[in-house]
């Protein structure tokens, strides 16, 4: 994974958060399905990463989503 340091501070480690830095960044998402989708977020607006068996999963507040 690869957060742009223009778009997104890691504010955490345990767990891993990322906050944006601005208005409406893009946060493209290919998953294992090979689907891929588009979330533009609002500045302040987090996600949260963790690993599962092998996988890494993200998790957001559908607020922080414009």
């Amino acid at each position: 994974m690869d957060f742009d340091e223009s778009d997104w501070n890691q504010i955490s480690n345990d767990p891993i958060v990322f906050q944006t830095k601005k208005e409406n960044v893009t946060l493209e998402i290919d998953d294992a399905s090979h689907n891929f989708y588009k979330l533009n977020f609002k500045k302040g607006g987090k996600i949260q990463m963790f690993r599962v068996t092998g996988r890494f999963r993200l998790t957001w507040d559908d607020d922080d989503v414009l």
